[in-house]
Formats: structure tokens, C-alpha cells, sequence
């Protein structure tokens, strides 16, 4: 079994979307741009360390750039189990599982940068990497100090992340290196996340949340809160809500996608800290990272040697092969396909393969067609599989 995994803020860096300009996934940035009133192609090609680093710049980067990512993983046709996200990587996967539709994950993911920035500006924090140390004695370095320090993240065995006031953490930080920790390491944030300081933040986001339609994921999520997978749509709101002020159980994640069957574990995004996790905290997992499109190809020869992938949108027994290709709709509404247009039929670059809401649906591949996917007259979503290509 497969998992899809999502970086959360602190992957970011400058220059990140560059090796993307040119990829049909692209055309996601503009979209976001438009849906959040930000320019999101600046951030993600143009704005410099500092600037990224702000709390409402690092999560739309790292989120946006994580969707294209996985809209070009997508076109491919290799579909998860599963799927988890780290803190802001939540929102990846449940968009990923089509929970939330990507016009909204944008607009959530920008009030909770927004909002979380503005809640570090008011109550000033810090976190700290504790290193070499059992979680228990993280927790009871924090309940001997004199000051307000908390878990935040459970990373990984022997990494534990703590958050709160700057003296308390580095207290905290001392304890724990006196309990048997070999480093208590300071990371570069503007805040105590994932702790009671973001309360504010966890209100506001609340009333976003409330105006969002939450659906059923197609595959089953993982909550940081809990570390347990849910496939309905009721809970989800308060989960990402309470998110904020709850340590991120990403160690218990991995350990619960390993215990429901998952061995391949991809991280999609920017940077491949979760996949470092995912080395350390299960040895015997086959773990990748895609973060460009050259890793699109490693993916796809990789799952290739580990035999082929069931399509999530086809029919029992149909599989993918790294030589085909999947072309995908461009917005939701009714498709259309062209007259005539049928199996074996040879499809160039830029062809028209029908229309969704008028919208024209047009190949980014050249290839042979092998299917369509999708009938006349039938509704479809963003980015849903329209046809079915081979290319070689």
C-alpha cells in the first residue's frame, strides 16, 4: 500500500517553484493567486529567505507548491491509500483526498498563516528540537520548569519538539540535556505552534472553517491530533481547529499508516524532512521524496519496479504503467468529449479532447489514446481524469 505524505511550514526556501514554470501543473499558482488575492508565483520564484519565513508566506508557499506537486503525480495516475500531513500538510492531504476543493484549502491555508502570524506577533515564542530523548522525559522536562513549555510535535523516536515562552523552552531545553537528551537544538520560527499560545488563532481560524464545504475524503486521512485515519467529513472542522494548540502526533501517524498496510511511503512537496522521519521511525519502509518534476519520473520507475498501480479512477483491474499518462479536467462541470474521438487514436501535444463547462480540455502529452475516462454528459471536478494515454 501506498501513503501520500505533506511537508508543513519549514520545508520552504527560496526559488522553490522554479523547476515547475514550465509544467502543465503549474497553471495551479495562477489559481491560487486568484483565489487568496496574493501573489503566490512571486513568493514561490522570486521572495528571498527572510520574507518566506513569515508564518502567512511559508504556509501558502509550501502549500500551493505541495498541490502542484501533486496535481503533476496525479496526471501520471499513481493514487495513494492513504494519506497524512504534516501541521499545515493536513490540508495537502485532505485536498489531496478531495475532502476539500482546492479554491477553499487556499483560502483556509492563507487565514490560518494570517492568523497564525498574527497570534506570534501578540504573544511572543520559540520551539526547540530536543534530540536523543524518550518522549516521557521531553514531557517531564517541561513539567520542571518554571514557565509555560509544552510538546508540540512527536516527530520521530528520539525526536521531540518542544514550544512556548523563549526562557521556559530554553529552560526546558536544559532539563532535558540533565535527563540524557544529547542537544536541545533552537529552530528559526516566530512562534510557540501547535501550543495554547495560538488559541486566537484557533478561534478565527474556527469562523473560516465554518464557511467551507468538507466532504468525505476518497481515501482515508490520518489527524495529527490523534494519529487515527478517518474517511467521513463531520469531524474534520473541529480537528483542524484544535490542530493549532495540539502536539502534531506524526510518529504515532506513521506508526498507524504501517499498522493499516502501508509500505511506500512519498513525500510530495518542498524539502524531504518527512522523509527522513519516515527512515528513522520505520526501518523496513521504502520511502521517496518528489519535489520536482524529475522526481515525478523516479516515482514513477519506482513504482513501477514495485509492480503496477491500481488506478483509483478507473475500473476494477485497470493499472497504470510509467509509459502512460492520465489528462485531467481543468474545472468542474459537464464534459463534453470531441466527436469521434476514441481508442487508438493518435493525440498530439495541445489537441482538444472535449470540453468540461465549456472549457476546453486540451492533451499535455502526445500519445495514443487508450480510453476515456470520463462519459459524455457526466459531471466532473477539477482536475478529474478526462482520458487515458499511452506514450510510448
Amino acid at each position: 500500500m501506498l501513503a501520500f505524505t505533506f511537508p508543513g511550514q519549514g520545508s520552504q526556501k527560496p526559488g522553490m517553484g522554479s523547476s515547475w514554470v514550465d509544467h502543465a501543473s503549474w497553471e495551479l499558482v495562477e489559481e491560487a493567486s486568484q483565489a487568496c488575492g496574493r501573489d503566490v508565483e512571486q513568493l514561490l520564484l522570486g521572495a528571498e529567505a527572510e520574507e518566506l519565513k513569515q508564518t502567512r508566506n511559508s504556509q501558502l508557499t509550501t502549500f500551493v507548491l505541495s498541490m502542484v506537486v501533486l496535481d503533476a503525480v496525479e496526471r501520471t495516475g499513481v493514487a495513494p491509500n492513504l494519506a497524512a500531513g504534516h501541521s499545515l500538510g493536513e490540508y495537502s492531504a485532505l485536498c489531496a483526498g478531495g475532502a476539500l476543493s482546492f479554491e477553499d484549502a487556499v483560502r483556509l491555508v492563507a487565514e490560518r498563516g494570517e492568523a497564525m502570524q498574527i497570534a506570534a506577533d501578540e504573544q511572543v515564542g520559540t520551539m526547540a528540537a530536543i534530540l536523543g530523548l524518550d518522549d516521557d522525559l521531553v514531557v517531564a522536562a517541561c513539567a520542571r520548569v518554571d514557565g509555560d513549555v509544552w510538546v508540540a510535535n512527536y516527530n520521530a523516536p528520539g525526536q521531540v519538539v518542544i514550544a512556548g515562552a523563549p526562557s521556559a523552552v530554553e529552560d526546558a531545553g536544559k532539563k532535558a540535556k540533565e535527563l540524557g537528551a544529547k542537544r536541545a537544538m533552537a529552530l528559526p520560527v516566530g512562534g510557540a505552534f501547535h501550543t495554547p499560545f495560538m488559541a486566537p488563532a484557533r478561534d478565527r481560524l474556527r469562523k473560516a472553517l465554518g464557511e467551507v464545504d468538507v466532504r468525505a475524503p476518497a481515501v482515508p486521512v490520518i489527524a495529527n491530533v490523534d494519529a487515527t485515519a478517518r474517511d467521513g467529513a463531520d469531524e474534520w472542522p473541529q480537528l483542524l481547529a484544535s490542530q493549532l494548540c495540539s502536539p502534531v502526533q506524526w510518529r504515532q501517524s506513521l506508526y498507524q499508516l504501517s499498522e493499516m498496510g502501508c509500505t511506500t511511503f512519498v513525500e510530495l512537496g518542498p524539502g524531504t524532512v518527512l522523509t527522513g522521519m519516515a527512515k528513522r521511525t520505520l526501518k523496513d519502509a521504502t520511502t521517496l521524496s518528489v519535489g520536482t518534476p524529475k522526481d515525478v519520473d523516479t516515482l514513477l520507475a519506482a513504482v513501477t519496479d514495485l509492480g503496477s498501480v491500481e488506478l483509483a479512477t478507473a475500473g476494477a483491474g485497470e493499472h497504470l504503467y510509467v509509459t502512460e499518462r492520465l489528462v485531467v479536467s481543468p474545472c468542474a462541470g459537464i464534459f463534453t468529449p470531441k466527436e469521434g474521438l476514441g481508442g487508438d487514436q493518435p493525440v498530439a501535444v495541445g489537441d482538444v479532447l472535449g470540453w468540461v463547462a465549456e472549457e476546453e480540455v486540451r492533451s499535455p502529452f502526445s500519445g495514443v489514446m487508450m480510453d476515456l475516462m470520463a462519459l459524455d454528459g457526466e459531471r466532473v471536478t477539477a482536475r478529474q481524469p478526462i482520458a487515458w494515454l499511452r506514450t510510448k
